[in-house]
């Protein structure tokens, strides 16, 4: 079985120049964590790296939750794989409801469990809801909340801001990523440490309350709560997964011109609120701005799968005119 330590000592993801006229006035570039590991997606590998290190080698049996296209799920999947754990998924749907991404985790022989909306939310509010869709819970079951969004996780997102700023060869002035749990950005001020000015845009709507969120998990991760942020909420084409005409033109636009496939749920909505910003000369004139493409490309495979376009495992730019 593959040490999960070496999973994990993966080389760090490149950042990518782009030259774009769809960001006027701005020097940008990509922290390319879609590419930093094959199977453990993204912000996903970061987020998962230190709560799973830290059962150094027992033996668990994982529990998580997350929708029919979740991106931490698939990545959850995968690592428990990695490191011999098995999991059980609770997945919010109706029975009978499916994905390729609940197939990719059944074939990696995971456990998925459909919970409905009201047990979901009972998931999110109640710290141990969970114990009641496992059979006897005891010592070897393992919570990890929706989006892999626990405190510990920061610690494996923190790493990527020195990364970056040892590749750029200097500090950015602005890092910009899209903000679901509020996790990688809290992550990405803790590893910043007062450096710079993080934008955060929000993937769905009435997002405010992530300025709780982002405090709360600074402290439970140990670090000093940064507020060197300004989080988006204007950016979110109708709420989370929604998906608008402009947002998929965009997208596609973007894909085209750079060669760097995104994904509407997370990645989409960032580069577009970054367009915006640019059209608009928010940001000053010149600056140095980081995107952080966050990876998980299930959101695309579900959007192509629901507009009944080939799915994007495998594809390239070559294919994005299919995609959208």
């Amino acid at each position: 079985m593959t040490s999960f330590r070496i999973v994990f000592s993966a080389a760090a993801s490149p950042c990518q120049r782009i030259d774009s006229k769809l960001f006027p006035g701005l020097q940008v570039w990509v922290k390319r964590d879609d590419l930093l590991h094959p199977l453990v997606s993204g912000n996903k590998f970061r987020k998962l790296k230190y709560p799973l290190l830290a059962l150094n080698g027992r033996r668990a049996h994982l529990v998580s939750m997350g929708g029919i296209w979740s991106n931490h799920l698939h990545a959850l999947a995968h690592a428990a794989v990695l490191h011999g754990h098995s999991a059980t998924l609770l997945v919010r749907a109706a029975p009978g409801m499916d994905s390729a991404m609940l197939e990719d985790c059944r074939a990696l022989g995971m456990q998925v469990q459909y919970v409905s909306r009201d047990d979901y939310r009972r998931l999110r509010e109640e710290p141990d809801a969970w114990r009641h869709h496992v059979t006897q819970s005891g010592p070897q079951h393992v919570w990890l909340p929706e989006g892999g969004s626990a405190a510990a996780a920061l610690h494996g997102v923190a790493e990527l801001a020195d990364e970056a700023i040892a590749q750029l060869g200097f500090v950015p002035d602005q890092v910009a990523l899209a903000c679901g749990t509020g996790a990688t950005l809290a992550g990405v001020l803790a590893g910043l440490a007062g450096r710079s000015q993080v934008l955060g845009v929000a993937v769905l709507r009435q997002a405010e309350y992530l300025h709780r969120d982002i405090a709360r998990l600074q402290r439970e991760a140990g670090y000093p709560v940064q507020q060197n942020y300004q989080l988006l909420t204007q950016f979110h084409h109708g709420g989370y997964a929604k998906i608008s005409p402009a947002l998929s033109a965009f997208c596609q636009r973007f894909a085209e011109e750079t060669g760097i496939l995104p994904e509407p749920v997370y990645t989409g909505k960032m580069f577009y609120a970054l367009h915006q910003l640019a059209l608009e000369n928010v940001l000053p004139a010149g600056s140095r701005v980081l995107a952080v493409h966050t990876g998980g490309l299930q959101g695309l495979r579900g959007w192509a799968t629901s507009h009944q376009h080939p799915s994007p495992a495998g594809s390239n730019v070559q294919t994005v005119r299919r995609l959208w």
